[in-house]
């Protein structure tokens, strides 16, 4: 997510190309090769609903935001909050990941193929897109070779890092208007300073509803590259220095009117937060991580992984020895260039701030104090998460490949520039090895409880009138793992559920932020059971606190559906609500009669 070095016609290929390249075979060629790449890589969920990405929880939450913003559309709802989930108090998507970016032009998928199809159709968009406006920018302004632009981009959209996070996290992979905002920041045409500033400030509008993160870490690469290409190159910068201004003061006046309502809607509408309810600074890097394998590439495995980044979804910095070797390589080769000069200077600085704030080695801290110490209470940054910080290097090093394989092109003038048959034979072959272990896996799947079909087939309509909601068992507030989620998603949001998986406040005079809900002492007793197995022995009490969560969350129906610890979880739902009945494969307490 750095810069691109668009900052002037010495550092940019269109001085010896039209300004816009006609779309040709080839480059149709790459990106349906992008797009078949990121169809293999999720596989595992084509036709089979019973299936969910590693961190099921996550995606769970993102097939309910799609959903959520179908029905907005559809149903001309707010969709900066969510009345269907956690109820009786909502929702507020403006200040969790609603992706409305994705949700709202996918909705017909939505609505006809379901918030799963919806859901792989998104990282497919996030990943071949992502690659695809990489490739046309290094096309358009960096190389002139096709190869090493589709080199650049397959690695830009590709890399271990946006593979990890596109199976969780929709918000952190949707990076394809990254490359287009660059492009326009950074344009070296200084005359359509309002042009490009408009289509600046529309751009940056529309990523904030993809991913703010993602804004945030673009806005501190590019100030970063900025300053570096400054000092690196003093007079092109003095010269570019007011159209880019120009362009971001134009694009700051378009931008804030549009972003106005929803900023303020996220930072104090209904169910709005402060703070994060967990601490960024844990989720940091180990300093070994960057020459290991991650596990959704063909050398990986799940062990040495797992001491080595937080969790699975946070394997950003997994480059191998051989791509960092190389890019020490191509920078001393190229350290004339003030563009590579810069990006070094990015990529080395974002690197040093994933190790957090004290570096660790192999798993173990080496009591060395981490760079990101000295930032972690700067605004924007206090809430960055360390461990993402090398999605920043992750363009970075493509970029450097394309420029290195574009280098070597075949000349036309003899000695225009180094590189003979042998010598790019040599460096493709040291390119090509040092990529090859990076190769993505189909992202790995779990088995999921199908929805019941007392649920997917709207047999408890008859037992939920407006204005009362289906509880499903156990009833999460927390950050586990939803039904309630995963049912609504499936079903188009067809009822309103208590708890879920969000961030919110901690109560209505405490905007301190937690995941989900607080919890209810009935949702709390049954998750227990469902972790443990373990039936506790129900009191008066308990059955007394159940008939009061139950009208807490205005409740007409109970209902279990398929789990690890069904049974203990049923016998004890028996024991606070009475006998339960079969119905349509699930397990069904009708408590209208309890709660009134």
């Amino acid at each position: 997510m750095t810069a691109p070095a668009a900052t002037g016609t010495a550092e940019a290929a269109p001085a010896r190309r039209s300004r816009r390249l006609p779309v040709r075979t080839p480059d149709a060629l790459v990106v349906a090769g992008y797009l078949g790449l990121a169809v293999l890589l999720t596989c595992g969920q084509w036709g089979r609903p019973g299936r969910l990405f590693h961190q099921a929880g996550d995606q769970i939450l993102f097939e309910w935001m799609l959903a959520r913003a179908a029905r907005a559309v559809t149903g001309l709802e707010n969709p900066l909050y969510g009345a269907q989930l956690n109820a009786p108090d909502g929702v507020n998507l403006m200040a969790n990941t609603s992706v409305l970016g994705l949700g709202v032009p996918l909705t017909p998928v939505t609505l006809i193929f379901g918030s799963q199809v919806a859901f792989l159709v998104a990282v497919v968009c996030c990943l071949a897109g992502t690659a695809t406006a990489w490739y046309a920018l290094l096309r358009r302004r960096l190389v002139d070779s096709r190869a090493a632009a589709a080199v650049g981009g397959l690695f830009c959209g590709f890399a271990p890092g946006m593979v990890a996070q596109a199976g969780a996290h929709l918000h952190m992979a949707a990076q394809f208007l990254v490359p287009v905002i660059l492009a326009l920041v950074f344009h070296p045409d200084p005359r359509r300073v309002w042009r490009h500033g408009t289509l600046l400030g529309l751009l940056v509008a529309y990523q904030l509803f993809l991913g703010e993160e993602v804004l945030v870490f673009l806005v501190l690469a590019a100030g970063t590259f900025v300053l570096a290409y400054a000092v690196a190159d003093r007079a092109t910068a003095r010269r570019l220095a007011p159209a880019l201004l120009g362009r971001l003061a134009v694009g700051v006046a378009v931008a804030l009117p549009l972003l106005a309502y929803p900023l303020w809607f996220q930072f104090f509408g209904p169910g709005h937060y402060r703070g994060m309810p967990f601490h960024a600074y844990g989720y940091q890097l180990d300093a070994a991580s960057f020459t290991a394998s991650a596990r959704q590439t063909v050398l990986g495995d799940d062990h040495l992984p797992g001491l080595l980044a937080p969790n699975p979804t946070e394997e950003n910095s997994f480059f191998g020895p051989g791509l960092l070797v190389l890019a020490v390589v191509i920078v001393i080769w190229l350290w004339r260039r003030p563009l590579v000069r810069a990006l070094a200077a990015c990529g080395l600085l974002f690197a040093l701030l994933s190790l957090g704030e004290q570096v660790r080695l192999d798993g173990t801290s080496t009591g060395i104090p981490g760079p990101y110490r000295l930032v972690a209470e700067l605004p924007l940054l206090d809430h960055a998460v360390p461990a993402r910080f090398p999605l920043v290097c992750v363009p970075v090093l493509g970029i450097l490949l394309a420029l290195s394989l574009d280098r070597l092109r075949p000349q036309p003038a003899a000695g225009a520039r180094a590189g003979g048959v042998p010598v790019r034979l040599l460096w493709g072959g040291a390119v090509a090895a040092a990529l090859l272990p990076l190769t993505p896996t189909p992202i790995r799947t779990v088995p999921a409880w199908p929805v019941p079909a007392f649920v997917a087939e709207g047999g408890w309509r008859a037992h939920v009138p407006p204005g009362r909601t289906l509880v499903p068992v156990p009833p999460v507030t927390g950050a586990g793992v939803s039904p309630a989620m995963l049912w609504s998603a499936r079903t188009g949001l067809a009822f309103p559920a208590p708890g879920g998986y969000f961030i919110g406040p901690r109560a209505a005079d405490d905007p301190a932020a937690r995941w989900g809900a607080p919890d209810r002492p009935t949702a709390a007793l049954l998750r227990r059971v469902a972790e443990t197995g373990e039936v506790p022995v129900v009191t008066d009490e308990h059955r007394r606190q159940a008939v009061e969560d139950l009208r807490h969350w205005r409740a007409a129906v109970v209902v279990q559906g398929g789990l690890h610890h069904g049974d203990p979880v049923r016998r004890t739902v028996d024991a606070l609500l009475g006998p339960g009945r079969e119905v349509a494969g699930a397990h069904v307490w009708d408590v209208r009669p309890l709660v009134g």
